[in-house]
């Protein structure tokens, strides 16, 4: 799952970037509107969190111009504003979710899970495929009843393979849902990391490559 944090303030936004990533999501921070507008223009985000007070270009207009651009982003508004004139005006823009400061991390986790899961076709909320049993929300993986204890990121490309239901999924898919913006395309990250996750799940195989397309669970 790939997420863009929108919020201007930095200590706070690089702190909740952190913890998205540690739940094995790929995160990349913008600290202002107008940024937040240049990366949604290239890179394509799965949930926005979003900031409604934003310097340069309000997150009200963000929200606007990612809705009338067609964006299959879903977008949360987190905001100090918590009284329900102000939730109402934020969905009312095209908000798909709200979420007021202070607030818990576990809820905010939640709530971007639950918006991803409204972006992409209905699944389950536990994926099983070939004996492997992987739960989004308690981070878990098993293969055949047995544990496997996973990175962030290794459970990430899993979670993205899975998600394809038997489908090819590009290495260049990969790089864009499961790593940020400050990844090197051309690095063999994706291979490396798909055969760490082939030793882990072990025997049989799974994960099938398929040449000069792709993997496939």
């Amino acid at each position: 799952m790939r997420v863009l944090v929108v919020e201007d303030e930095r200590v706070l936004a690089d702190t909740i970037a952190t913890g998205l990533r540690r739940e094995a999501m790929a995160v990349d921070v913008a600290y202002d509107g107008a940024s937040a507008l240049e990366r949604t223009s290239v890179n394509d985000y799965d949930v926005v969190v979003l900031d409604r007070d934003l310097p340069r270009v309000h997150g009200d207009e963000v929200c606007r111009s990612l809705v009338a651009d067609g964006a299959t982003a879903r977008v949360l508004m987190l905001t100090a504003a918590g009284e329900l004139d102000d939730k109402v005006e934020g969905l009312s823009i095209g908000a798909d979710d709200y979420l007021a400061k202070p607030f818990a991390f576990a809820e905010l986790i939640a709530r971007i899970r639950a918006l991803s899961r409204r972006s992409a076709p209905p699944l389950p909320p536990v994926l099983e495929r070939a004996g492997v049993r992987l739960d989004p929300a308690r981070r878990s993986v098993t293969r055949d009843g047995r544990p496997v204890d996973l990175t962030p990121k290794e459970f990430a490309v899993l979670e993205v393979l899975m998600r394809a239901q038997g489908t090819v999924v590009s290495a260049e898919h990969l790089l864009e849902k499961a790593w940020d913006e400050n990844i090197d395309p051309f690095t063999n990250v994706v291979r490396v990391t798909m055969m760490t996750l082939r030793k882990k799940l072990g025997e049989p195989q799974v994960i099938e490559t398929v040449p000069g397309a792709g993997y496939r669970l």
